[in-house]
């Protein structure tokens, strides 16, 4: 039976407000919007299985518009809502997926295309012809652009009929270390679930850390753990809460290899199912 242990991950981000406004949802039922990866095929045939009611909308960021995923719970109160970000390779089919699992177990789940306008064709994600291309664009992002596209999606689905107003984030990869980021800058999260992301390296910036932070991170994922030191520091000082977790033998992206069925690593699928149980315990609770 393998053991987690607790560790926190860190790395240099800097922490740049924003201003974010709402804007009504102009709806798409298709799929065409999700970068339709090969080797994600499972991903997607998951997410179409899915009856629970789902939308793309376009949401005002200042000038911008950005263009989000959206799944509904099946419930009857007011949902909590949580804001994911999606991985360096861009919304995927999987993060639909995740999105789909997120609103199975009562949750709205909006996750934002950050490469909205980015495309070459002037859309986001789905109009690159592959992942390096995504990858790059992505890490070009202005930091004042990412922050104000998170503010608006958070805004927008704060507001929505079904919410209750509490939004939490979460974040993989890149988005992990995004979502990390964003604790710093929206001082009204309820939660921030940092699966091997890293966190800010500032004294300044973890002061302005209200939410939680919860981190989920792979044993054999030193890149991203060899950051920890600094920023269990940093939080330890500034009296903020995080309760990162390393699962033994679990590589980097766990979430996602953990349930693709063309994974050899039993320790990915095993740190996977783990984290999801933990992750939906600590919903519950908010």
């Amino acid at each position: 039976m393998r053991t987690a242990f607790v560790i926190i991950a860190a790395l240099s981000l800097a922490a740049i407000s924003a201003s974010a406004q709402d804007a009504p949802p102009l709806r798409h039922h298709t799929d065409s919007q999700a970068f339709d990866a090969p080797e994600q095929d499972w991903a997607k045939q998951r997410a179409e299985k899915s009856p629970r009611h789902q939308e793309w909308v376009m949401v005002k960021s200042g000038e911008r518009t950005v263009n989000a995923f959206i799944v509904y719970p099946e419930v009857k109160g007011k949902a909590t809502s949580i804001v994911v970000i999606h991985e360096i390779m861009g919304l995927t089919d999987w993060v639909r997926s995740l999105a789909y699992q997120l609103a199975e177990a009562g949750y709205i789940a909006i996750a934002p295309d950050l490469l909205s306008g980015r495309g070459p064709k002037g859309g986001g994600t789905a109009d690159f012809a592959d992942r390096s291309a995504i990858g790059q664009a992505i890490s070009a992002l202005p930091p004042d652009q990412i922050a104000a596209d998170l503010n608006s999606v958070a805004d927008y689905v704060s507001k929505l009929p079904a919410a209750n107003g509490n939004v939490a984030v979460a974040g993989f990869c890149y988005g992990g270390s995004q979502a990390f980021r964003f604790a710093t800058m929206r001082p009204n999260l309820v939660a921030a679930f940092v699966f091997y992301g890293s966190g800010p390296d500032k004294k300044e910036d973890v002061a302005r850390i209200n939410a939680p932070v919860y981190g989920f991170y792979g044993g054999a994922d030193e890149r991203v753990n060899a950051t920890i030191p600094k920023t269990r520091a940093l939080m330890k000082e500034a009296g903020k809460k995080f309760d990162p977790v390393v699962y033994e033998g679990a590589g980097h992206g766990f979430m996602r290899a953990g349930e693709d069925p063309t994974n050899l690593n039993e320790a990915n699928k095993w740190a996977r199912n783990q984290a999801w149980e933990r992750w939906k315990g600590i919903l519950k609770k908010l």
